[in-house]
């Protein structure tokens, strides 16, 4: 089975000068380098998240959409999970 899922990745600097990323995994797909930077800068000028005493958001430097795709091989979780603990238990 495979899994394919697509996350939108925004990256900004703090205000300690540090990357920090924001993953948005149900971000619509089609988003155009413009919405997207628009929306950073948004974000960034709130001066709604800090920690710490830090902007956490302060300065927009990337947005990528990041896509992953996960090929399983076999899954027992479903039904054997009993089998699987009297197996740990004797280990």
């Amino acid at each position: 089975m495979v899994t394919k899922s697509k996350t939108l990745q925004l990256v900004f600097l703090n205000g300690d000068d540090k990357k920090v990323k924001l993953d948005l995994p149900d971000a619509a797909d089609h988003l155009t380098s413009v919405e997207v930077k628009t929306a950073m800068k948004t974000i960034a000028e709130a001066d709604a998240f800090a920690k710490d005493g830090v902007d956490v958001y302060k300065i927009p430097q990337s947005a990528s959409y990041v896509e992953r795709v996960v090929t399983n091989l076999f899954d027992d979780s479903a039904g054997n999970s009993k089998r699987a603990t009297t197996v740990q238990a004797h280990n």
